[in-house]
C-alpha cells in the first residue's frame, strides 16, 4: 500500500470503529451519505483534476499506488470518501453527545474571524487561483449560512473546530511534516505562502466547502427521510 493509502487508512479506522456507538448509531446513518458524496465529491473533484491540470498543486507519484482517474490518483479519489465520512461522524457525535443548539452570537464570531482571515490571505495573494477559488466560495457560503440560519449551524461550528485537530494531523502528513516530499505540493505562484506547519492555510477554507456541501446535504437527507416515515 501506498504512503497516502496508509494515511487514510488509519484516518478511516477510528470512526469506521466508533460507528457502531449506540448513541450515535452512525452505521445506520451512511447509507445518507450517498447522494452527498455522488453530488459534493464529485464537484471537488471536478476542481480538483482542473487544478492539477493547471499545475496549482500536484501529486508525489511516489506516494501514491499509481493508479489515475485522469490527473488524480486512486488514494485522491478516495479522499473525498474517507474525509467527508470522518468529518460527518464528528459532526453527528457533536449532536448525540452535546446536543447543540443554535447560538446566532456564536456563529456571527466564528464567521466574523473567518471573513478576516480570508480577506487578509486575498490581500496577501490577489492572483491566486487557490486563494481566490477556496476562500471567495467560502465567502458566499458563509453568507448564505448566515441568511438561512439553518437550525444545524451552531453544530457545524464547533465540529468544524473539532474536526481541525485530525485535519492537521492528516493534512499535515500530505503536505510534508514527516516526508522530505510532500504527497500534495502547492505552486507557490497560486497560493498566499502562508502556512500552518506544512499546510496551506486555504486548506482551511477549502475543507470548509467541502464540509458545508456535506452537511447541508446530508441533513437535507435525513430531513427527507424523517418526513417519508
Amino acid at each position: 500500500m501506498s504512503y497516502y493509502g496508509y494515511i487514510l487508512l488509519f484516518s478511516f479506522l477510528g470512526p469506521l470503529a466508533l460507528s457502531f456507538d449506540k448513541k450515535v448509531a452512525y452505521i445506520k446513518k451512511v447509507p445518507r451519505l450517498i447522494l452527498p458524496i455522488l453530488i459534493v465529491s464529485g464537484l471537488f473533484l471536478v476542481w480538483d483534476q482542473w487544478f492539477t491540470e493547471k499545475g496549482v498543486w500536484g501529486f508525489t507519484t511516489a506516494h501514491t499506488a499509481h493508479i489515475f482517474l485522469g490527473k488524480l490518483p486512486l488514494e485522491e479519489i478516495l479522499f473525498f470518501v474517507v474525509v467527508p465520512y470522518n468529518c460527518i461522524f464528528i459532526y453527528e457525535v457533536m449532536g448525540a453527545y452535546f446536543r447543540i443548539e443554535n447560538k446566532p452570537a456564536l456563529n456571527r464570531l466564528f464567521f466574523g474571524g473567518f471573513f478576516i482571515l480570508g480577506i487578509i490571505l486575498i490581500l496577501q495573494q490577489p492572483t491566486g487561483w487557490y486563494t481566490l477559488s477556496s476562500v471567495l466560495f467560502a465567502f458566499a457560503l458563509s453568507t448564505a449560512l448566515l441568511i438561512f440560519n439553518p437550525i444545524w449551524l451552531t453544530q457545524f461550528v464547533v465540529s468544524f473546530l473539532v474536526c481541525l485537530l485530525p485535519f492537521l494531523i492528516v493534512n499535515g502528513l500530505l503536505t510534508g511534516a514527516a516526508t522530505t516530499l510532500p504527497v500534495v505540493w502547492y505552486n507557490p505562484a497560486e497560493f498566499s505562502g502562508w502556512r500552518i506547519i506544512t499546510i496551506p492555510v486555504e486548506d482551511l477554507f477549502y475543507n470548509f466547502d467541502l464540509l458545508v456541501g456535506f452537511v447541508a446535504f446530508f441533513n437535507l437527507r435525513s430531513k427527507r427521510l424523517a418526513l417519508s416515515k
